[in-house]
């Protein structure tokens, strides 16, 4: 359980210092960036592994490019659910989830 509280806060953090980072990546609230964190967290482990099967034959296609579309899909879906998080346009959920993905890697 406390692994569990420890890599949300370490996400909420990484989302932060993404949302400085990446014009396009806005997060207006504690409470959403809090929020933001743990839907992003249930949105990787519930929906992207089904889309992740449901896409494999382009991903195979583009030899695992099609993967990045997935991820920045996942982020920009998030956005969509939870209230004073925002990213505007594709290229913002990229480069978003790249940093994001660097951060937490830390």
């Amino acid at each position: 359980m406390r692994g569990l509280v420890i890599r949300w806060l370490v996400s909420a953090a990484a989302l932060y210092l993404t949302s400085m980072i990446v014009r396009g990546v806005e997060v207006h609230g504690v409470g959403s960036l809090f929020f933001a964190a743990a839907t992003i967290g249930i949105l990787n482990a519930l929906v992207r592994p089904v889309i992740l099967l449901l896409t494999l034959p382009l991903n195979i296609l583009t030899l695992g490019l099609f993967t990045l579309v997935v991820n920045a899909a996942m982020l920009k879906l998030a956005s969509e659910v939870v209230r004073g998080f925002e990213v505007h346009g594709f290229w913002s959920a990229l480069g978003g989830w790249l940093l994001l993905s660097f951060f937490t890697f830390l």
